[in-house]
């Protein structure tokens, strides 16, 4: 499996805002997340989410539609779709 490309935009006291770009059949890697979040699709796309106990389901993703998140969500996601999937994580520092 491919491994997705990361690009941090902006990192500061209060926030951290990551572009994230999945190409066909890539992953991010199985991570938890440290922070409160906000996902921001800048693709539509469908994201295989893969939960540590191995569970799979699919996320939705719509263009311009965000969607948040607490801290601790753990996964690894992954394109397994014939498209690029890109997004903004904006991760809310304490």
């Amino acid at each position: 499996m491919l491994s997705a490309k990361s690009d941090v935009q902006v990192d500061t006291a209060e926030v951290r805002v990551t572009e994230w770009r999945l190409a066909p059949g890539s992953a991010t890697g199985h991570h938890t997340h440290g922070m409160d979040y906000v996902i921001v699709p800048l693709t539509s796309g469908e994201m295989t989410i893969v939960a540590p106990n191995g569970e799979r389901s699919k996320a939705q993703l719509a263009t311009g539609k965000s969607y948040f998140r607490k801290a601790g969500v753990e996964h690894d996601v992954l394109n397994e779709t014939q498209s690029e999937i890109v997004f903004l994580e904006v991760e809310l520092k304490p």
